[in-house]
Parts: structure tokens; C-alpha cells; sequence
């Protein structure tokens, strides 16, 4: 087991699933016989990480009973956050469980074939408060390149090799909470991680391999459906 503890934000309210997250929390959603945070969770124990921070806040009781009956070699310690508080605010608000020295964080929605190992390598290798785990985005249509009408490439939903954005799978110490307060309005990427990049404390690894997430019902369906296949991509 590795000595330092994965914070895992789990108390958003999931709006954009409609009626999916009326009954249970989004990373409550099951892909095949275990909901999604289990899966994030799996990558990170595949890998030698087994001491989580869950923050919840939104039907925050149904992802502490899961855990209260799970069978894994894993120390788990769900923590209610609030319903209304923002990431920055959740993360603050659990500092009491944080040892001084580095720890993970991420969300409960995002899957990838991240090498978590890799990441912390890298991160202690520049001395910075935060590492984001950067990752090239899909584009949500297909692209089309022309040459007076005559198309010349046509590509569906590429990824775009020039644009990298947050995929989660963050690595920081804990001088980054002097960053944030325990007020609700208290934001992650907003306002904080973009103070912490002007002021140089922060670093990216880019991911060139793997990364799903869940926002919508048509990603649902599709992480279901490649589970179902076997060998899913981000399964470790």
C-alpha cells in the first residue's frame, strides 16, 4: 500500500442525467455490477493506493452504505461535505484527515489507463504544490476539411492533439490548501487552480492514452457498453 490517501469528489448533484441521479448519486451509476467511483477507485488500488477520502454531499448516504458493505482490501473514509459546498470548499473541508506531504485527488466520473505511479514520479520530480493529469479532448462532432467543397478528410469526433485540459488524476501537496476556504463558494478550478498556475506551483502530465467520463446519458451508455465487451480501456 502506498502511504499517502486519494481524495475522490463525490457530492454533486449530477443534473445533466436527468432522472438517472433523482434516486442516486452520480457516482453511484453502476458500469456492469459496480457503480462508477468504484471503478475510479480500482485504478488507483490496481496500482498500490488504497486509502480513500470519499467527499460526499448529494445522497451522500447512498454511497456511504455501499461502502459500508464493501469487500476490498481498501480503507475507505466517507465524508460528508455538505450538499451545496464546491470542490475547493469539500477539499478544505477534510484537511483534519490529510498527513503533511503529497496526496491524490480526482473526481468520480472520469475513467483512464492513467499509470498513477508515473504521475507521482513526476510530480515530486519539480517540487511544485499541484500536478494535473492533462488529457486531449475529444471534439463532440465529426470534422471536416475541404478544398472548394471537395472534402479531404473527414474524421468522426477526433481528438485534437493541440488542446490539453484537466482530466483529473491530480497530484498536490498540502501547503495548496492554504489556497481554499471552507465557504461553499469555494471552487477548485475556478479561482483556485488558475491563482496556483499564476503563480508557478503548478504542473502538467499529459495522458496520451485512455480517458472516459460521465456526463450525459449517452456516456453512460457507452462505458456500459464497453464493459460489456470486455476489456474496457481504463480497466487496469
Amino acid at each position: 500500500m502506498v502511504a499517502m490517501k486519494v481524495v475522490i469528489f463525490a457530492g454533486g448533484r449530477g443534473t445533466s442525467l436527468g432522472q438517472l441521479t433523482v434516486e442516486k448519486p452520480k457516482p453511484m451509476l453502476f458500469i456492469g455490477n459496480r457503480p462508477i467511483i468504484w471503478h475510479v477507485m480500482k485504478i488507483y488500488a490496481s496500482q498500490g493506493y488504497n486509502d480513500f477520502i470519499v467527499c460526499t454531499g448529494y445522497l451522500g448516504n447512498v454511497i456511504k452504505d455501499f461502502f459500508s458493505d464493501l469487500q476490498e482490501d481498501w480503507r475507505v473514509h466517507v465524508v460528508d461535505t455538505g450538499l451545496n459546498a464546491l470542490k475547493g470548499a469539500r477539499l478544505k473541508l477534510i484537511e483534519e484527515f490529510l498527513d503533511p506531504g503529497t496526496h491524490m485527488m480526482t473526481y468520480s466520473d472520469g475513467l483512464a489507463d492513467v499509470n498513477v505511479q508515473h504521475l507521482q514520479k513526476f510530480h515530486e520530480s519539480h517540487g511544485k504544490l499541484v500536478t494535473v493529469t492533462g488529457i486531449h479532448p475529444v471534439s463532440r462532432f465529426g470534422e471536416i476539411k475541404h478544398e472548394n467543397g471537395k472534402v479531404t478528410s473527414f474524421k468522426e469526433k477526433p481528438l485534437d492533439p493541440e488542446r490539453v485540459v484537466n482530466g483529473g488524476f491530480m497530484v498536490f501537496e498540502t501547503a495548496f490548501l492554504d489556497y481554499l476556504t471552507a465557504n461553499i463558494d469555494c471552487d477548485l478550478e475556478k479561482g483556485v487552480l488558475e491563482q496556483v498556475a499564476a503563480d508557478g506551483e503548478m504542473m502538467v502530465h499529459v495522458h496520451d492514452g485512455s480517458w472516459k467520463c460521465l456526463d450525459t446519458p449517452r456516456d453512460l451508455k457507452e462505458l456500459r457498453r464497453e464493459w460489456q465487451k470486455g476489456n474496457p480501456s481504463w480497466k487496469m
